[in-house]
Order: structure tokens, then sequence, then C-alpha cells
């Protein structure tokens, strides 16, 4: 963008859509490639097994040849997919900010020319305000929109040109010995990758997708290229799973259970590829990814490297792989909810479900499974800071349900690198005061809908507590017998004034419909999470 005059209208006609869908078709070509190379992988086998001598040895070396030229095409189109996907949603905040200094010059008697000019509008000011304060809010106001659409271009266009070379010189090279442990501390694991070259990267990328796709402290990019390259094998794998039981004539109970979980798993795995597939909506960014046991994920609506407002959401009990579609729509709901609130700012919100959440009510009265996730997520919350490029992002950590647990388990025995911690429909986050959780008490949110199930956790006087104590063991194991009624599962209501939080509202929508869209808790959430 060359000047304020084609700048402006390069904006206003500038249609984030089409560049967010023109990364996607980059991307769809990944798969196919992947089949292809396989098909040559396989041809070389066949060649290998029915062809000895020279011609065959020098014939089967190309055809692999081949095939791995094909594999190390798919992280760059990923890439490119990635690039323009910024590029359109730092072009989206441009136009929403855009629209804020048009709506501002309107509401100031103000007009905004077709060349961008700020100008008085003659039916409803006089000439002189042309040159005053309001005027000059206006000027600056477009010019924060502009300087963000022509750092976009900028930033988009370099990315794209190192893609270009790097196909003339080389896709990749293999870094130097040595790599980071699973579970390595996220600053030196961010130290490590920021000293490899571009090639060095993508070579990890392409062969070591494994160790690249899991670790806290590599970039939101890498990671996502990694995993979206495991996510036929992992279908595979799931395949042969199922082919293999169902070999098994007649199938056992065990065998039935466990063929409806691979069904439900390989439905979530479609679901999810289906998402990270699509053109609308933010682009996702698969952070993490094992359908083992339940199946664990992690999900980045937005690049939260990028954005400035980061939420991460950790849902509750029976969470699984075939639940994410469904938790990823209630991550996007408040996502789109910042947009619609804070539409020139860049926002991200990320699914965490990387822990064993509890499947029964017995595993779901006791505090384990929170505490065994706390590392995780406290390694996973340093992995954003380390990461994020240019100023340090809000980060918000949103815990419902038995996610609330985790978040304020995590937050107590750990530490999280968050801003602001918010819990819904919480059964207790295991400590009896907002300060507790090491982050400032006003940054701590709560809120319990009037109809939220959660509620039944606390009988009305302390004789109920003690007729409920002796006539039901399991309500004694769920802390009904509390010191008060504030007390719940897991400690001091969060929702409750004298918990040292602060309480935001929600309408009469149950346990789990915090996030409709008819909710003032959905607009809390989401003014939370902007810092508002």
């Amino acid at each position: 963008m060359t000047g304020p005059a084609v700048g402006y209208a390069q904006l206003w006609a500038a249609d984030p859509g089409a560049w967010r869908a023109a990364g996607s078709a980059w991307a769809g070509f990944a798969a196919p490639v992947g089949r292809r190379a396989a098909e040559l992988r396989a041809r070389a086998a066949e060649l290998g097994g029915g062809w000895s001598g020279a011609a065959a040895t020098v014939a089967g070396s190309r055809v692999t040849g081949l095939a791995g030229e094909l594999t190390t095409l798919a992280p760059a189109l990923i890439e490119a997919d990635q690039v323009l996907a910024e590029f359109a949603a730092r072009l989206a905040a441009a136009k929403g900010r855009l629209a804020a200094a048009v709506a501002l010059a309107d509401a100031s008697g103000l007009s905004i020319d077709r060349d961008g000019r700020v100008g008085a509008d003659p039916a409803r000011s006089r000439p002189g305000e042309r040159d005053g304060p309001a005027a000059a809010r206006v000027a600056a106001a477009l010019r924060s929109a502009l300087d963000l659409a022509g750092a976009a271009d900028r930033v988009a266009a370099a990315r794209l040109a190192e893609l270009a070379a790097a196909a003339a010189t080389g896709w990749q090279s293999p870094p130097p010995p040595g790599r980071p442990a699973p579970g390595a501390d996220p600053g030196r694991v961010r130290a490590w990758w920021a000293g490899l070259t571009p090639a060095q990267r993508r070579w990890l990328v392409a062969h070591e997708p494994t160790l690249v796709g899991g670790l806290d402290g590599v970039p939101v990019t890498a990671r996502d290229q990694a995993n979206r390259l495991l996510l036929g094998t992992h279908r595979a794998a799931l395949l042969a799973d199922r082919a293999r039981l169902l070999a098994r004539l007649p199938p056992g109970p065990v065998d039935t259970a466990r063929l409806h979980l691979l069904d439900a798993r390989l439905a979530g795995l479609d679901a999810l590829a289906e998402r990270l597939g699509g053109a609308g909506g933010p682009r996702a960014y698969l952070m993490g990814l094992d359908p083992a046991g339940e199946g664990r994920v992690v999900v980045a609506l937005g690049d939260p490297d990028q954005a400035d407002r980061v939420l991460t959401y950790v849902p509750g009990m029976t969470a699984g792989l075939d639940d994410a579609p469904g938790e990823l729509a209630r991550t996007a709901r408040v996502l789109g909810r910042c947009a619609e609130l804070a539409p020139g700012e860049r926002s991200a919100a990320v699914l965490w479900l990387d822990y064993d959440a509890p499947d029964f009510l017995h595993e779901a009265v006791t505090a384990e499974k929170a505490r065994d996730a706390g590392p995780a997520l406290h390694r996973f919350q340093e992995g954003l800071r380390a990461t994020h490029d240019g100023p340090p992002a809000r980060q918000t950590v949103l815990g419902h349900s038995y996610g609330s647990l985790v978040v304020g388990t995590a937050a107590r025995d750990h530490g999280l690198a968050a801003d602001a911690l918010v819990f819904v429909g919480s059964p207790g986050v295991g400590v009896a005061h907002a300060a507790d959780l090491r982050v400032p008490a006003g940054e701590v949110w709560a809120s319990s809908a009037p109809d939220d199930v959660i509620r039944l956790a606390r009988p009305p006087d302390d004789l109920a507590r003690r007729a409920l104590s002796v006539a039901s063991p399991l309500a004694a194991a769920l802390g009904w017998p509390g010191r008060d009624g504030h007390e719940l599962w897991f400690g001091h209501d969060p929702a409750d004034p004298g918990f040292g939080g602060r309480v935001f509202g929600s309408g009469r929508h149950g346990h789990a419909g915090y996030w409709d869209a008819d909710n003032p808790a959905l607009d809390g959430m989401a003014r939370i999470v902007l810092g508002r």
C-alpha cells in the first residue's frame, strides 16, 4: 500500500474471506500429495519384490526419491495456508478499525471521501471543524487501520517470498544432533527452536512430527504443520484397530465396548479434520493430538502467537476426542463475541483437552485427575508466553465444571501464566480464597447459573447435611457436609462474593448453557478475555 489514498481504497475493497479461502485451497493439496507419495512407496515395494539387478535398484531409488520429494511439499502447502490465513485475520482487524473510524467520523459530523481524506460534512457541521480535535481523532483512527493493513501486507509478502526462495534452494536440511525431551521447559525449547534455520525447522516438521507437535515452546504454526501431517497416521491406526476387532467373530462384550469407543473416536477425528480443512471462521491450528484412550486434543482458533488476547478453555467431566467438535463450538462462541465487541483487535481461543477427564462420578468426586493435569496445563501456558510475537498477550484461562478444578489446582500448585482466571459451573477450584490462586484477586472471575445442577451440592442446613451423610456415603464423598452453605465438592464456591474474586451473571441456562447466545454469561466471558 503505497499511500493513504490507494491504501484506503484497497482496504475498503479488501475481502479477508477470499484470502482465507485461497489459503485453505493450498492446504487442500496436502492430502492428495500425501496419498500420491504413499502410492509411489507402494509401487517401489512392488518393484523390489519382483525385479532385481542394477536397473531395479536405480528404478526403486528413483520412485522412492519422488515419494520423498512429494512428502516434503506437504508442510510447505500447510505453511502457505497459514500465511494467507494470518494475512486474512490481520486484514479483518484492519477493516474493523476502518469501520470504527468511519463510525467515529459519522458521529462527529465529518465525512471520509473515496481517497481517505477527512472533511466536514456540509449538511451537519461547520467547515472549520475539519481541522478540529474530532477530525484529528478520525485521521488517527484511519492511520491505525492503514498501518495495520500495510504491516500485514509486508509480513505476508516476506513469508511467501521466503517460501518461494526455499523452493529453489531446498525446503529442508537436517538439524544438528540434540532434541529437547518431552516435557522440557518451554523457554529452553523456544531458544532451541530459534537457533535453527527455516530449512532445519521444516526438516523436523516433516521427519519428526510427533516431537514437534507435542513440544510446548515450539511456535503454533510449526506444531500445527506437524500435527496435521499426523492426522492420516492416527486415522489409519484407529481403522486398523477396528478391523482387528471385527475379525473376532463373534465379538465379546469387551470387544463391543471397545468398538463403540473406536467408532466415537473416528467420528471425532473426522469432525476435527473437517473443521481443520474448512475455510469459514477463524483458521484452526492443531496444537496437539493423541487418539489413545478417550483421546486428547488441543486446537486454537486463530494464531495465539499473533493475537492480542488469548483464551484457553478447559472442559470438564466426560470430555474426550469425540466431544471436541462441541467443545470447539463453545470456544468459537466466546471468540465470536470478542470479535463483535472489539472488531479491531486480534483474539485467539484454545480448546485445551490434554488431560484424562473423569468419565464417571466416582472419578469426578476426587481431585486426582485435576492434580495429574496440572503440570501439563502449566507448561502449555508457559509455552504460549514463550512463543508469542510482540508485546505479551492478555492470557485468560477458563474452566468449566471439573475443568475449573483443573485450572484452580494448576494455578495453586504450579502457577499459571495467566492474567485472568474464569470459572463457570464450578464444583470448587481446590482453594478457600481467590488469593490462593496466585493471580490478582481482581482477575479471578466466576459465574454459576441459578438452575445449574452443581448447586445441588449445597444442602440447606447442617441438619440436612448430616442426614445426607448418614443416608448416602456418596453424598459424604462429594463433600456435602461442608462447614457452611458456600462449600462445594472442592472448596469454597468461587461464585460466592466471600471467595474474594469477582462474579458475573448468568441466565437460567443450566449447567451447559453458559455459551448460549442469549445468556449474559457469554458476554461476561468475552469481556473478561478482552480485559474490559
